[in-house]
């Protein structure tokens, strides 16, 4: 009512939310139905359009604070507070809300992380509202990207990497040596290679992270073209058309904020 959606479409909205029943099928015995009361239907197109709404007001609750940012996507929240004490606040005013939403924080996903001069300084304990003490971690994972504690904005590419070697593997163990190269590093591209990008454009990365990525990249065509000569690898590169992860990042990383400032105007 507050975004001044028409009554008529609210109405829609309750009836359809209000009315959902499901029903549990095990082999060839099916339960009662039952209603579902809350939660987001899985696969639906407008669920997620919903649910963005109904905790939209999560992100407005420090607009006007300098001193803490909330990022959310979906149900996945980081609060960015510049002290602990401050952390502690924000905490338990993102808990309020998430009451009154009927929702709360689950303890057990959620940790804190210190980033900066005093990363590794001993910090007080953070507790939620219920007194469950949460962890001080030296890495938490937010969308796919895990972040570690340092005096710095960092991340780590270990789980990416590994990630990278199986999804490698696998396609190469498949039609390494049935296909031809073409096809293997098609496959390759659209299977591999965003495994190991993921998100990485929104990153800042430093020059031993660049040259990581690039050799787990250069491995696969080693072992791909038979060869241990990094210069015969550049080479086949060249012919087939092929981009370093650094340059295809350079690329993405200038898309996304052009798309960015253009949000950021908006």
């Amino acid at each position: 009512m507050d975004r001044l959606v028409p009554i008529e479409l609210l109405n829609l909205f309750e009836s359809w939310l209000g009315n959902c029943f499901s029903y549990v099928k095990w082999n060839r015995s099916w339960s009662d139905c039952f209603n579902l009361s809350f939660g987001v239907r899985q696969g639906s197109v407008l669920a997620p359009f919903l649910f963005a709404v109904y905790i939209d007001d999560i992100a407005e609750l420090f607009s006007l604070d300098r001193g803490v940012r909330i990022v959310v996507y979906a149900d996945d929240i980081i609060l960015v507070t510049s002290s602990v004490c401050e952390l502690q606040k924000a905490l338990e005013i993102c808990q309020r809300e998430l009451e009154n939403l009927d929702m709360s924080i689950n303890a057990k996903k959620t940790c804190c992380l210190r980033i900066g001069r005093r990363a590794n300084a001993r910090c007080a304990s953070i507790v939620t509202l219920n007194g469950t003490l949460l962890q001080w971690s030296d890495e938490l994972r937010y969308l796919g990207v895990h972040v570690v504690r340092s005096s710095r904005f960092k991340i780590s590419l270990d789980k990416p990497r590994r990630s990278f070697y199986r999804a490698a593997n696998s396609v190469f163990g498949k039609v390494g040596r049935v296909a031809s190269e073409e096809v293997t590093i098609q496959l390759f591209n659209s299977k591999c290679l965003p495994v190991l990008l993921y998100g990485l454009e929104a990153c800042s990365l430093s020059k031993s992270d660049l040259c990581s990525i690039d050799l787990a990249f250069n491995r696969f065509f080693m072992k791909l073209f038979r060869t241990n000569n990094i210069e015969t690898v550049k080479v086949c590169q060249f012919f087939f058309g092929i981009s370093l992860p650094s340059v295809v990042l350079r690329s993405r990383t200038d898309k996304f904020e052009q798309k960015f400032s253009l949000c950021a105007e908006w």
